[in-house]
């Protein structure tokens, strides 16, 4: 089963985000090839961006490495630096610990892809560069809070029902 079939894997939409911030992930589909391989020690993604859409609000992660390789289209990788443009084939590196939040944004009239693959580990903390959020994953799930760990207020995200 080396070979995976690419149409038989769920296509993800959708965003683990609270409130508003969850629609800040439409026109973003991601397809688990390393779950649907039965990978453990790290996940790999192909992550389809509709024109417009981007693959996260800008982070980064305490404990887990990020790679991302562009493969079809023309996306913009957003960072700490500056914006980059990310051609098929291009590739980024985001080591553990390394504060430069990024993401990536498709700014074309045409659908756009990329791979990332990363690390997998028991928890993770990972910061939100351009908004007061963490996100605090463990065994039990995920937990969104404000980056010294108080609750988010309405204001922050908003009603689900908005």
């Amino acid at each position: 089963m080396p070979k995976l079939d690419l149409t038989r894997i769920e296509r993800r939409t959708g965003s683990t985000y609270p409130g508003k911030l969850r629609a800040t992930m439409d026109g973003r589909s991601s397809l688990r090839l390393g779950d649907a391989g039965g990978l453990t020690q790290f996940g790999v993604n192909m992550v389809r961006l509709e024109p417009g859409g981007m693959s996260s609000l800008r982070h980064y992660h305490l404990e887990q490495d990020e790679f991302a390789m562009a493969i079809e289209g023309t996306l913009v990788l957003v960072d700490d630096d500056c914006e980059h443009e990310m051609r098929p084939g291009d590739c980024a590196t985001f080591p553990a610990g390394d504060p430069n939040g990024h993401h990536l944004i498709n700014r074309t009239d045409a659908p756009a892809a990329f791979l990332v693959v990363g690390t997998r580990t028991p928890t993770e903390t990972a910061y939100y560069s351009d908004i007061d959020m963490m996100v605090k994953t463990d065994t039990d799930g995920s937990r969104f809070t404000c980056k010294d760990g108080s609750p988010l207020t309405a204001d922050q995200i908003g009603d689900d029902n908005e």
